[in-house]
């Protein structure tokens, strides 16, 4: 037999620990001497502890710790497997953050798309057609528009664009879509910011799938701000 000090060393916790295991009944000592209070521990509190260390050690609780040490091995067997899948689960989330983590580090932290889904938007727009990106800024309005662009990468050539007006012009209606937006600071510039997407895109392996939303909005303060939307879809790996 083992007094209290003596059992806590044995395993490597405290005192206090078990006494508290004690107390809710968890682990109760083979003997207690009424007048001293020492409590005695045996072979059988020393095997009951350390079943509950091992449940610790997982996890649970000590309410449900106390369920299982007397329960059916099959009882016992399912709650771990409830705590394994658990900690797949947390370990699939953890890895997750800390992809979104690492390729923050790979982005300029100016630049943070987030995916989302957008319903659909009509406009009115005025069809142009571009030889370089630079010339966007020249058809942009200094006051809050939307241009829409058909890139799908760094462009090569011309390509093809249009602005918002409240002339006349040719209406429009994007479908609902998945799309990657950010919000470009005004010391950034559109152009670079896009060339930051472009390779956002590639390492999450999205293909743009239709126009490129550039909207220039204005606060009632007259703070500006540039939103870029890319409608996007995985890439497709196999033949078309």
């Amino acid at each position: 037999m083992w007094r209290i000090g003596q059992l806590a060393r044995m395993v490597g916790i405290t005192e206090r620990t078990l006494r508290h295991y004690d107390k809710i009944g968890l682990l109760v000592p083979a003997k207690t001497e009424g007048a001293t209070g020492y409590r005695w521990y045996g072979v059988h509190e020393l095997s009951r502890l350390e079943r509950i260390r091992a449940l610790r050690r997982l996890g649970l609780p000590l309410r449900q710790i106390a369920d299982l040490l007397d329960a059916p091995e099959a009882q016992l067997r399912q709650a771990v497997t409830d705590v394994l899948a658990g900690l797949r689960h947390d370990i699939t989330a953890l890895a997750a953050t800390a992809a979104h983590a690492q390729d923050h580090l790979a982005t300029p932290m100016s630049i943070l798309p987030q995916q989302s889904t957008v319903g659909p938007r009509r406009l009115r727009v005025h069809h142009l057609r571009l030889a370089h990106p630079a010339e966007l800024a020249a058809v942009c309005p200094a006051s809050a528009a939307t241009l829409l662009t058909w890139l799908r990468g760094h462009p090569t050539g011309g390509f093809a664009a249009a602005v918002t007006t409240d002339h006349a012009g040719q209406q429009i209606t994007l479908p609902s879509r998945t799309v990657v937006r950010a919000v470009v600071p005004p010391a950034t510039g559109v152009v670079r910011a896009g060339q930051d997407l472009f390779g956002w895109l590639d390492r999450h392996h999205l293909d743009i799938v239709g126009p490129t939303v550039e909207e220039h909005l204005v606060d009632a303060d007259g703070a500006q701000a540039t939103v870029l939307e890319l409608p996007v879809r995985p890439h497709k790996t196999g033949p078309e």
